[in-house]
């Protein structure tokens, strides 16, 4: 059986956005250089060799992604790595995006598993440091549309050990909507036939879904990036959203809410993820989920090590642990998603496991904008026009559902 995260990247960002991050400035000497689009790098350095493991470990995770058998007695990796390396896991489940970044500022946790909305607040932050991937064996059977990305990598830099991926999807019940759509356009048809029983993802990233759509409908506002818009840009985006407001039935964050409401005909329209889809249909309700033309947004969660980690040695420990064939083949299938080690295909205990997931299947990949940090230097390598960024995306989601 599959889990997944709850309610993730929910809107409570303002206080930890990017300005107060400091990442719309010169950052001075503590700058390494600029990053995507002049965004600058707090000088944080890297570690160069592991010592001996500290004892312990403090995680900050997504549910699902370090379980002890404290939930399903037969879903354990983390008593394994306890045994193998003498570092006692210490888990810290988030529920956004947000406080994962606020838990990361405090200092009290060494690791995290963060997703493309929080990675680059984190970097901008001095929150996290690079990652030696030498100190991670693990590292080179990770897919490589996987490595050096704009969420986990500046300058080439990698930020952190990816974890496992996936898209967000276009889903509906094929016994409710006759006309099988191939568009987003469908759910952000003002004149909908399935007015209130259109369902749409509950987060401040979820502009980018709108920002997507736009890239082909509207070409002439020159979208090139859903996470990096200019006011203009943004502007239609967030009225694109308003105007979707009147055929929402509901918006969902938490999955198991959104897999009851397709499997009750509640909705019959809308973004769901893999996961959403597999359970919906081993309910026996017809439903079917496709990346539309446009393509579609998803995500890439990360390992990223805390700038001062106490507890470094067993930090790298964890990361080269959690993404080995074996426990990256376990929490994928656990979560729902698709595992970041090319290796873990073959550690499945469902042989098409990866096939669903679309693991190895990199065209399909080439199709899904992992979620970005959207910041005030546009990521789109633009320099005459200021982006918006990820503070004033939480604003205008507050507004945008009323």
């Amino acid at each position: 059986m599959w889990s997944t995260r709850m309610a993730l990247a929910a809107a409570a960002a303002l206080a930890i956005g990017l300005a107060a991050a400091g990442c719309g400035g010169d950052s001075g000497d503590k700058a390494t250089g600029a990053g995507q689009g002049g965004f600058r790098v707090p000088k944080v350095p890297m570690q160069k060799s592991l010592g001996k493991g500290e004892g312990q470990v403090n995680l900050v995770a997504w549910a699902g992604y370090a379980e002890d058998g404290s939930n399903e007695k037969t879903v354990d990796w983390v008593h394994p790595f306890e045994k193998q390396t003498g570092c006692k896991v210490n888990t810290k489940i988030a529920g956004t995006s947000d406080e994962m970044v606020a838990l990361m500022k405090t200092g009290q946790y060494d690791t995290v598993s963060a997703s493309g909305d929080a990675s680059l607040r984190l970097i901008a932050s001095g929150s996290v440091a690079p990652v030696n991937t030498a100190l991670v064996p693990n590292y080179a059977d990770i897919f490589a549309g996987l490595k050096n990305k704009p969420w986990n990598s500046v300058n080439g830099v990698p930020y952190g050990v990816p974890h496992g991926r996936g898209a967000n999807l276009l889903m509906w019940r094929t016994d409710k909507v006759k006309q099988a759509p191939d568009s987003w356009g469908a759910v952000f048809d003002p004149n909908s036939p399935y007015k209130g029983k259109v369902t749409a993802y509950d987060s401040p990233i979820y502009i980018a879904d709108a920002a997507l759509y736009l890239m082909s409908s509207r070409p002439e506002l020159g979208i090139k990036d859903p996470y990096a818009l200019d006011q203009k840009q943004f502007d239609a985006a967030a009225a694109l959203l308003k105007q979707q407001r009147g055929i929402v039935g509901e918006y969902w964050s938490d999955y198991t809410k959104a897999v009851q409401s397709f499997k009750s005909g509640d909705t019959v329209l809308g973004t769901t993820w893999q996961v959403i889809t597999n359970y919906v249909l081993d309910a026996k309700a017809p439903v079917k989920a496709i990346v539309p033309k446009e393509g579609s947004t998803g995500w890439s969660d990360t390992w990223m090590i805390a700038a001062k980690a106490k507890h470094p040695n067993c930090a790298y420990q964890w990361m080269n642990y959690i993404v080995s064939p074996k426990a990256n083949a376990q929490v994928a299938e656990w979560f729902g998603e698709a595992p970041a080690n090319a290796k873990a295909c073959q550690e499945t205990s469902d042989e098409k496991f990866c096939d669903t997931f679309h693991a190895t299947d990199e065209t399909y990949f080439s199709k899904v904008h992992f979620w970005t940090t959207p910041i005030a230097q546009c990521l789109d390598g633009r320099k005459d026009v200021k982006c918006v960024d990820y503070a004033k995306w939480t604003q205008a989601w507050t507004a945008i559902k009323g």
